[in-house]
């Protein structure tokens, strides 16, 4: 995309900033939380409210936590000429470093306001966990993803505490079963990490980043890919146990469409081409929270 085509400061630069594809990494936890909710409660007592709550928070965060990785990764040096990844709104000129730090501002006010209603629902822990949240979001890109922890974050923020907390706010409990799933969509969802840290290993490697596939290599990389997906493909066996056999049936269709991203990302082995896989891990993740938040629904 050439930086003429997009006018600066512009609504569409600020869609771009936004990064509209990650927003399934959003999506999935609070999808399959709420399959979850609804399956046990049977309908009876589902919390409209809190579940818009948690979904508008959730994205909102995503985008917050997209202009807070595209502000830093700028000053900071990291996005040069030698990025492979998709174009960044700093660093294209898409939009002003100042109006930026505007922009992080904002979307962190706006989804401080969405999730404080959430109190009335799961009381005053609720502020915690927003908090939590929102700190993380700044030590993510500013500090942890560069010491190897990023995958950690990963594992708590987009599986264990959205899962836990949106299952919580509608049942009032969380059990052992909703902590697996939330293992599981953590899981899934730090594929598509995984894939932008393989992808980005060289230039990680010149800038000091010591993300987990700098630490392991390229080649462990790709297996941790692949076996991220298999892993949780296999939890949902839990589900049946509890006679919910549609649950682990219906996510086999992402599995099959995780072997063959890994394959193609073996064949495609590095370069900028691995975008097309990035691409594809986005589409098999939300594939999964789909198949499995279906399944639960059918059971």
């Amino acid at each position: 995309m050439d930086k003429e085509i997009i006018r600066k400061n512009s609504f569409k630069a600020w869609l771009l900033a936004a990064r509209p594809k990650t927003l399934t990494g959003a999506s999935v936890p609070v999808m399959i939380a709420l399959a979850m909710a609804y399956t046990d409660l049977q309908g009876n007592g589902f919390r409209i409210i809190p579940a818009v709550l948690c979904a508008l928070f959730a994205f909102v965060m995503q985008i917050d936590a997209n202009f807070v990785n595209d502000y830093f990764d700028f000053i900071s040096g990291k996005d040069d000429e030698q990025r492979l990844g998709p174009a960044r709104a700093c660093a294209m000129g898409w939009i002003d470093v100042a109006k930026m730090k505007v922009g992080i501002v904002i979307t962190t006010v706006i989804a401080c306001i969405i999730g404080l209603p959430l109190v009335i629902y799961g009381g005053v822990e609720m502020i915690l966990v927003g908090a939590l949240c929102v700190v993380f979001c700044f030590l993510y890109t500013t500090l942890l993803a560069s010491r190897g922890l990023g995958d950690l974050l990963v594992l708590v923020f987009f599986g264990i505490v959205p899962v836990c907390a949106t299952y919580y706010l509608q049942t009032d409990t969380c059990t052992w079963v909703v902590f697996l799933a939330s293992l599981a969509c953590g899981l899934v969802i730090d594929t598509l990490l995984v894939v932008n840290n393989y992808r980005d290993i060289d230039n990680d490697r010149r800038a000091g980043k010591k993300t987990l596939i700098v630490m392991i290599g390229a080649d462990k990389g790709r297996l941790l890919y692949l076996w991220l997906g298999i892993i949780a493909s296999l939890m949902g066996v839990v589900f049946a146990v509890y006679g919910k056999y549609w649950t682990p049936l219906l996510p086999t269709v992402y599995l099959i469409m995780h072997i063959a991203t890994y394959r193609r990302m073996v064949k495609i082995g590095s370069g900028r081409q691995l975008n097309l896989v990035l691409a594809d891990t986005a589409r098999n993740m939300f594939v999964y929270g789909l198949t499995l938040s279906l399944g639960l629904l059918l059971s």
